[in-house]
This record gives C-alpha cells, structure tokens and sequence, in this order.
C-alpha cells in the first residue's frame, strides 16, 4: 500500500519507536497532563486514545452490562477467532490494498482517504429506544 511512497524503509533502521495506548477518558486525561509537564508520554511517537475502558471491548455498540472479566472474556473469543485466520492486518488484505492502489493513490493519511473513510461522533443516549 505504501510502497510508492516508500520503495524501501532503511531510513527506519535503528529507530525505537515509542507508542502508548489509553483507555477510558480517566486515563487519557492523565496521559495529556503527563504530556503537558514532559513527562514519559511526551516522548512517544503515537498514542492511541480509546474513550471505553478496555476499548471496544468494553464500549458502544456493545452489551450492556460489563466488566473487567466480560472484557476478558471477549477479547479471548476475539483473538481465538482470529488466530486461524489468513489475513490478520488490514495492510495485508488484497482488498483494501486494491483500493489503494487503484482509487487512494495518495496514501492512507490523504484528504481523500481522510473524508472518506473517517467516522464523525454522534452523540446517543445511554440506551436506544
């Protein structure tokens, strides 16, 4: 997908990249004041916020109630279904690869893909009627 941007990635050896993760909007608040007084978080690369506890696993769109140990559950049935799976990243799927190659041209972070492919937030109550 991106090898006619990158015809090959020695610019990466030796690079440690630093990332985070976050989950629920407690944690990510103690993230962003880490950040703000330069602290470990400063100094990542990435940092993936996930609004839900747990992630998606624990988040809209999902059964109401949950926990620690439902979330537990779930991300076991999730990783159990996909490990026998052929193609286990989206980079990888001739699909989405095709799509780049033929329509996306510029690249995943493009305004196109961008516009395309991004979700806005539509603000719900806590139970649909």
């Amino acid at each position: 997908m991106l090898k006619h941007f990158f015809p090959n990635w020695d610019w990466l050896k030796g690079v440690t990249l630093k990332v985070a993760v976050a989950h629920g909007t407690a944690n990510a608040k103690k993230v962003m004041e880490d950040i703000k007084a330069g602290g470990k978080f400063s100094e990542c690369h990435f940092i993936e916020f996930m609004g839900c506890p747990g992630g998606c696993l624990g988040g809209g769109g999902q059964p109401i109630p949950t926990n620690e140990y439902i979330r537990q559950k779930r991300a076991e049935a999730i990783y159990k279904e996909e490990e026998g799976l052929p193609i286990r990243k989206s980079h990888e799927n001739p699909h989405v690869t095709y799509i780049y190659e033929k329509f996306l041209t510029d690249g995943p972070c493009s305004h196109l893909s961008h516009k395309l492919l991004h979700t806005t937030y539509t603000k719900r109550g806590e139970y649909i009627a």
